[in-house]
């Protein structure tokens, strides 16, 4: 591949999407994205994430009180969402690059795992917060 008289670099990348620009741009990578949510899809975890977002975001209209809280309650369902999909991504490239043990790869799938946790922890978090202000908070008037 010839380089750019510049600085040495190949002329044309090997990703084509790198070329793309502006809506075509755009187009291709909706596609990308589309694909992303099918791989994420064939994940059992992310699965019930989903099935339990498909509850839970409509309850978030009903639970929160004001647009702030409706919010936070929509955005951590979405937080698990995205970093269950980040740990899935992580895992795919750990195995792509071995699958035989080590312990490099084992802490990086651990710390895609206490990631989930933790968002998941958030999640429950916030959600209880939001149900004990609803249903039990001494200040709510029925």
């Amino acid at each position: 591949m010839p380089a750019s008289p510049k600085n040495d670099t190949p002329t044309s990348p090997a990703n084509p999407q790198k070329q793309r620009s502006g809506l075509t741009r755009l187009w291709y990578a909706t596609g990308y994205s589309l694909q992303g949510l099918q791989a994420g899809w064939q994940q059992t975890a992310f699965r019930q994430e989903a099935c339990l977002a498909a509850a839970l975001l409509p309850a978030a209209f009903w639970l929160g009180q004001t647009w702030l809280e409706v919010f936070a309650l929509v955005f951590v369902v979405v937080f698990v969402m995205v970093t269950e999909l980040l740990n899935s991504a992580v895992e795919a490239t750990v195995d792509r690059v071995g699958l035989e043990w080590h312990a490099l790869a084992k802490q990086a799938k651990d710390l895609g795992s206490a990631a989930v946790l933790l968002a998941l922890l958030l999640c429950a978090g916030t959600w209880g917060w939001a149900l004990w202000a609803r249903l039990w908070s001494p200040v709510h008037s029925g």
